[in-house]
This record gives C-alpha cells, structure tokens and sequence, in this order.
C-alpha cells in the first residue's frame, strides 16, 4: 500500500485505517461496519502479500461525520 501522507489527513476528524485480518470476510466485516459507524471511502479492495499472512485493507474515514445506517 502506499504511505499515507499529510494531505491525506490535513484536516481534523480525517483518519486513514490498514485493517489485517486473518480472512477476506472478516476485513470486509471490519470495513462495513466501520463504514456504518463514520463516512468512509467504502468497503475496497482486499489484497493479499506473498509471503506475508492474512489479507489487508485501507479505509479512509472522517470520525466527525455520521456514516450509512442500515434500516
């Protein structure tokens, strides 16, 4: 993944999260729940390391703004 730098997160409130987790359904699980919680940039991409355990993940959040409630 690329590094995240200051523009990414100039601003109060913004977050960027590496999710790693041990399955393709739990970062997904992880994603869309945080996506509920906080506006996101949604439920990406999961991508696998060779070599490397698990799956990862990157979300970007603003933690200030409510996200998407299911009914």
């Amino acid at each position: 993944m690329k590094p995240s730098d200051e523009q990414h997160i100039a601003e109060p409130g913004l977050v960027v999260l590496d999710i790693t987790g041990g399955d393709e359904d739990t970062v997904r699980a992880v994603m869309a729940a945080l996506d509920e919680r906080w506006a996101t940039s949604g439920v990406g991409a999961v991508r696998r390391d060779p070599g490397e355990p698990g799956v990862r993940a990157r979300i970007h959040a603003d933690v200030l703004r409510p996200g998407q409630r299911n009914p």
